[in-house]
């Protein structure tokens, strides 16, 4: 039983102090159920995807790298080549790129975005990735409550214009993106003869971002549907339900 609710309450029954609230769908959130109750032991599922086809792609070596990392801290990680993925609405969902990307995005439990800076933007090729993420598959949102981590390369010097743009999308498709990001300056001058990252402070922050990339995994990803799970929502589809229900009986 709640604080402050003496019985039950019936559907479309408010709350004394909030007469706006359906008291049946309002939830007080439970501490108990931010334990896991049998937490999951296989390694946090990471997807990175990057946003430039270039043969030699800057941020295609800062995402092999930060999966490199990510290895070393115990996670699986799988790398989204976006070659081939046609643009939005250019193609059906069935085109083979389209339906690997899905089912990436599916089977992950967090993901990485990196992409270049260009005109002060992510890249069109990082926003065709994501544009082709859908909110919902039938009953299931794909990124929903799934960690999220952003990094992107610069030409020049240190911009935070695409991450920026980044966390608001991760934001709009329900992520839980976390506080930290990297930024790469100047990313040619970052990496060897032989593709690998130079030791340097950018490294150093990679290694932070991806380290609290696989904490809030694991902290998250089996509590992540009571996370987001939310008032508006009950009531939506209690009222769907309702619908249903009742014009079936006529």
């Amino acid at each position: 039983m709640r604080r402050g609710v003496v019985s039950e309450p019936l559907p479309g029954q408010s709350l004394p102090d909030l007469p706006n609230v359906d008291a049946a769908l309002f939830r007080e959130p439970d501490p108990a159920q931010l334990q896991a109750t049998q937490p999951s032991t296989h390694p946090p599922r990471i997807v990175l995807l990057y946003g430039s086809l270039r043969a030699r792609s800057f941020s295609r070596l800062l995402a092999e790298e930060a999966a490199r990392v990510l290895r070393a801290m115990g996670a699986e990680t799988r790398v989204f080549n976006p070659s081939g993925l046609p643009l939005p609405d250019d193609a059906p969902d069935t085109h083979p790129k389209v339906i690997e990307l899905r089912e990436l995005t599916q089977w992950a439990e967090g993901m990485v975005w990196c992409s270049p800076e260009r005109h002060g933007a992510m890249t069109g090729i990082m926003k065709t990735q994501i544009d082709w993420i859908p909110l919902s598959v039938g009953a299931v949102r794909p990124t929903q409550g799934k960690t999220l981590a952003v990094m992107q390369v610069c030409g020049g010097s240190q911009s935070f214009n695409a991450v920026n743009q980044m966390r608001v999308l991760g934001r709009w498709m329900r992520m839980l993106t976390i506080p930290n990001q990297s930024s790469v300056a100047k990313a040619f001058l970052e990496f060897d003869e032989h593709d690998r990252m130079k030791p340097s402070a950018y490294y150093d922050r990679v290694v932070d971002v991806m380290e609290e990339l696989v904490k809030f995994t694991l902290l998250t990803r089996d509590i992540a549907p009571y996370l987001v799970d939310r008032y508006s929502e009950r009531k939506e589809s209690a009222a769907e339900l309702s619908a249903r229900v009742n014009q079936s009986a006529i």
